[in-house]
């Protein structure tokens, strides 16, 4: 849910710097473009969420790799939209939304939290290189 909480605190510092603003036009444009951060940065731009669980069952059964990542996060931004369409070729587990996820990541990491952590059968990398996740998730 604090996935959620970040897109709603995105809204409101757009009605807050909305509310500064001169005009009518530029407060309007302020606040859509937190509408737009707030819309990019939720769970809304994302394949929906499994928990760490189901995905690595899933993973296991088929070989595609587990994403874990968090709302707010740029660098997880910048995978989903590289990937594009292939996106939904992975699981997606977002890391506040399960503390077994979090821990998982923890485990990988050297006990932070850093994300986009991709697992695939051969091992997990820290924020990839979108393009080399594009071509192991293939055409």
């Amino acid at each position: 849910m604090r996935s959620w909480r970040f897109a709603a605190l995105m809204l409101v510092v757009g009605v807050a710097v909305a509310a500064g603003q001169d005009t009518p036009v530029s407060a309007t444009v302020a606040f859509l473009a937190f509408v737009a951060l707030a819309a990019v940065f939720s769970p809304l731009a994302f394949p929906r969420s499994l928990t760490a669980a189901q995905a690595r069952r899933r993973s296991a059964d088929d070989g595609r790799p587990v994403i874990y990542w968090r709302p707010g996060c740029t660098y997880c931004l910048r995978l989903r939209l590289r990937l594009g369409g292939r996106a939904r070729r992975a699981y997606w587990v977002d890391i506040w939304r399960d503390p077994e996820a979090a821990a998982a990541v923890r485990a990988m990491t050297g006990g932070d939290e850093t994300v986009p952590t991709v697992v695939l059968p051969d091992g997990a990398v820290v924020n990839p290189d979108p393009a080399w996740l594009r071509a192991r998730l293939g055409a």
